[in-house]
């Protein structure tokens, strides 16, 4: 039963965070390798038309908005080594979506990756350019894995970009080039957008650069459990906008934008049982992506508020029906979010929130379900202040909660102000005298908690690999590899065992 109750109740960690969050896929679904888009897509686009669309009434708000979006949506080739690896990428796309090549596409798929000479990209997808200076907003999935990113605009020229910094919790992605004068969009308020309302999407799909699609928005804080389906995203935030425009692999990354050609959304995935479009889209909501890519520029990372409580969604009929049996609870099923707990530090329990309270707004949003919690903090930072809204037994209440970031702290951190660990992207916890004895092994510690996109992840680190030096000198714990790496600068080497006892050395430049 616990095991039934950890697959179906993750009790989300409401320290839903404040900008963040992905996972980086690159995935060749064309029948050029050359096509594909690294993403969570799978994806088959049947026909579409609009029944009784006026086009007397939209045609022209439509051909203007193109206008003023195709110029400022870019292609993004992602250059790999050729030998690395996609297994994790393609594991979460047949998770989240099924296998479409019935199981032998997925081996070509890998050998085609694998096998890709080094001056081809391993994948594409697209980006939008959000200020005359070369800022481009894209997906984190989209350039995960990358050591070199080209950027080619829609009038064909093309350049190498810089990449500033990524957020896999909300898969947003921010990079650089170098120029100025560039057409670009305006973020606009997604919380202004309504179910009903019609957008276009525009990207480069299946290789087709520029594409236009049309379509209405389906519906409005969506999770669909994709960036944290693989343990990628730590503390990711879902509440996607939902579009039945026509939106492929290669879209990843692209604009989302209102008839005034005002960016509503960051294209980021489709359902599908195809593997390709069948009418269900989803894009970060502009609002949580302009926040990520402000902390990034500003501070060099994103700045996470949390919530600090354990919750249960009274929306979804299985959760509450698995809690009730197993804490033998007669809780029903509804709309609000259910504290079960709290976290080290909270905010919210300081606050004077009990277990068993129920939120029902924050601020003056109202919360439904997990997605509407998650958007509504996931939009502000450590040491912002929100009214919560909450019933207990039946009577309403309201509190005044300080969001503190994971530490406990109410302020604001730059990269200078990062742990070791937190630089590096991994946890590390030391190995046992017996097991050094029967390996071999006169040091050792375990890589844990390594992050996606972090240092650690990029020379090919994951949880469970055993770090056995770190600059030449052995480590036996956590504050030895501190202690090496503390206000150090420079390249840093790191000898490790993979699962299979092959040993490695290799490196990165200390950020």
């Amino acid at each position: 039963m616990k095991s039934t109750l950890k697959k179906l109740l993750p009790f989300a960690v409401v320290g839903v965070i404040s900008g963040a969050t992905t996972v980086g896929a690159i995935q060749y679904l064309g029948h050029n390798s050359n096509n594909g888009d690294q993403s969570y897509f799978t994806t088959s686009a049947p026909n579409t038309s609009f029944a009784g669309m006026n086009t007397g009434a939209v045609g022209d708000d439509f051909v203007k908005a193109a206008k003023t979006t195709v110029p400022a949506v870019v292609t993004i080739k992602n250059y790999q080594s050729r030998t690395a690896s996609r297994a994790s990428e393609q594991d979460l796309f047949d998770f989240f979506f099924g296998d479409p090549f019935g199981g032998r596409g997925q081996g070509q798929q890998r050998q085609k990756q694998q096998q890709a000479p080094d001056n081809m990209p391993s994948g594409m997808g697209s980006g939008v350019i959000i200020s005359p200076d070369g800022y481009i907003i894209s997906n984190n999935h989209v350039v995960a894995g990358a050591n070199k990113l080209e950027v080619v605009l829609s009038n064909k020229k093309s350049y190498i970009a810089t990449l500033v910094g990524t957020d896999p919790n909300t898969d947003i992605s921010l990079l650089k080039i170098e120029e100025k004068g560039l057409p670009y969009l305006n973020f606009a308020n997604s919380d202004n957008i309504d179910v009903g309302q019609w957008v276009l999407a525009v990207g480069n799909p299946l290789g087709l650069n520029s594409t236009v699609t049309a379509g209405i928005v389906s519906a409005k804080g969506r999770g669909i459990g994709i960036l944290g389906g693989q343990g990628k995203a730590t503390n990711p935030i879902e509440s996607f906008i939902q579009t039945d425009a026509a939106i492929n692999p290669g879209n990843s990354g692209g604009a989302l934008v209102n008839t005034n050609g005002e960016l509503i959304g960051i294209n980021s995935a489709i359902q599908s049982t195809t593997g390709y479009y069948q009418g269900y889209g989803f894009a970060v909501p502009s609002n949580l992506a302009r926040k990520i890519v402000e902390d990034i520029k500003k501070f060099g990372i994103v700045q996470r508020g949390f919530l600090g409580v354990q919750s249960l969604d009274l929306s979804n009929d299985q959760l509450v029906t698995s809690y009730n049996k197993q804490f033998k609870t007669s809780l029903k099923v509804g709309s609000g979010i259910y504290i079960t707990g709290f976290g080290e530090n909270s905010g919210a329990e300081d606050a004077g929130l009990k277990k068993g309270d129920i939120i029902t707004k924050v601020d003056n949003y109202d919360i439904t379900d997990f997605a509407d919690l998650s958007m509504s903090i996931g939009s502000k930072r450590p040491g912002d202040k929100v009214q919560v809204t909450y019933s207990r037994n039946g009577k309403d209440g309201t509190t005044t909660v300080t969001l503190r970031d994971q530490k406990g702290g109410t302020s604001t951190r730059t990269k200078a102000d990062l742990s070791v660990t937190e630089k590096i992207g991994a946890e590390f916890e030391p190995l046992t005298e017996r097991f050094k004895t029967e390996y071999g092994l006169n040091s050792g510690v375990v890589a844990k908690s390594v992050s996606e996109g972090s240092e650690m992840a990029k020379i090919g680190i994951v949880d469970n690999y055993i770090i056995i030096e770190v600059n030449g000198k052995p480590v036996n714990s956590q504050k030895d590899v501190e202690k090496i790496l503390d206000k150090y600068q420079g390249n840093v080497q790191v000898k490790f065992v993979d699962d299979y006892g092959r040993i490695y050395t290799k490196g990165f430049k200390m950020p």
